[in-house]
């Protein structure tokens, strides 16, 4: 996807490195992984919200079908 080699991402770490230092890096670390999974749960909550309206539709659709 971005054709990155190993030169490449050891350079953007140690420009990360040099911008927060090594005692901030673990904080920002987790707070890059609780962001990533608060988004997963977004986008999860989203895509089963989708599900559920579509069943909905259907089941509304259907007993419409029923009743004529």
């Amino acid at each position: 996807m971005f054709n990155l080699g190993t030169g490449e991402l050891l350079l953007i770490f140690l420009v990360i490195l040099l911008l927060f230092g090594a005692k901030r890096l673990p904080e920002l670390a987790r707070g890059l992984g609780k962001g990533i999974n608060e988004f997963k749960d977004a986008v999860e909550t989203g895509k089963q919200g989708i599900m559920d309206a579509k069943d909905g539709v259907d089941l509304e659709g259907d007993s419409k079908k029923e009743e004529e």
